[in-house]
């Protein structure tokens, strides 16, 4: 019965990835704003409700290193893991404007997040590494300054038409919620008969939080892009990966911090600079090659610093 829900799981990740795709491509169509915009946003959101409800909980029930540590690991599969996947199976291109705005803003509040956390460990000042409430009221104004910022300078020529008819509004906004409901609930049950199997077979609960749970919130992210880059829509696969790391650190972080401060006590340097890493060598990827793109052997080098970290996580249980 375990397989079974295991399957269901799998089959409604991968038919709400297909769904949503094609829903938010319409709808971006419709509204007369790029695909990336809407990966950015609906999409970026819709695949962080995830991280949203596992950080919110973990504030409100006290457990600060859930929300910090679900964010920085989600943060880190999603751009090294997901993100490398993707290009290593089909180049993602990126635009002009990704790699002036968007990219250097993933970086900037990367940079932001470990500064306001971390700021005893890296400049020994503050009586602790924590996210207070007043960060996490800064965090929660970049982050309506920027959604404001992308609609309003949005490009909508940066279309990737396939040569499907534009879907009608109305069947784009049914095909997106249904898809999302779909990429949620299959995850949490694709994760939670996933565990089960893993604990009926003798696998220690350590492996399956390190494995299974750390990428189990990631599900959305990973079978949309894969799904969008292989339709040919690499601006929302880029823009559901960028949209959900700035909604997990200035939305999920700065509304988990208003309701308690966050700590990062158990952050290490390490876990910082991997996080840091993978923003830094988005950018590098944007300002390299002959292309603007990500390329394959560029993908492949996202994938190896996470499987290096991951090894890493393994020697510390």
């Amino acid at each position: 019965m375990t397989i079974v829900l295991l399957l269901v799981g799998l089959g409604l990740i991968v038919l709400g990835a297909d769904w949503l795709v094609d829903g938010a491509s319409g709808i971006a169509r419709k509204a007369g704003v790029s695909e990336f915009v809407i990966g950015l946003t609906i999409v970026g959101f819709g695949t962080s409700c995830p991280e949203l409800v596992v950080s919110l909980t973990g504030a409100f029930q006290g457990n600060a290193d859930i929300a910090v540590g679900n964010v920085m690991g989600s943060n880190m599969f999603n751009t090294l893991f997901i993100l490398g996947l993707t290009s290593l199976i089909v180049p993602v291109t990126m635009t002009d404007a990704n790699r002036r705005r968007d990219i250097p803003l993933t970086l900037f509040v990367t940079v932001l997040l470990l500064v306001f956390g971390m700021s005893r460990s890296l400049f020994g000042i503050g009586a602790a590494d924590s996210l207070a409430r007043w960060e996490g009221i800064i965090f929660l104004a970049v982050f309506t300054a920027y959604i404001f910022w992308s609609f309003r300078f949005s490009d909508p020529d940066s279309f990737q038409d396939n040569g499907k008819a534009a879907r009608r509004l109305s069947v784009a906004i049914i095909l997106t919620i249904v898809g999302l409901a779909g990429l949620v609930g299959g995850g949490e049950l694709f994760v939670r008969s996933a565990t089960n199997l893993a604990r009926q077979i003798g696998v220690s609960d350590k492996f399956i939080a390190v494995t299974v749970l750390a990428g189990g919130t990631s599900l959305p992210e990973l079978a949309t892009s894969l799904v969008a880059a292989l339709k040919g829509r690499d601006q929302l696969a880029l823009g559901n990966i960028l949209g959900s790391n700035v909604f997990n650190i200035l939305l999920i972080l700065g509304a988990s911090a208003l309701v308690t401060p966050l700590s990062f006590a158990s952050v290490t340097l390490v876990d910082a600079s991997v996080l840091l890493l993978s923003a830094l060598l988005l950018l590098l990827w944007a300002y390299t090659g002959r292309r603007l793109r990500i390329d394959r052997w560029e993908g492949c080098v996202m994938l190896a610093l996470f499987a290096a970290y991951y090894v890493y996580l393994f020697y510390k249980l």
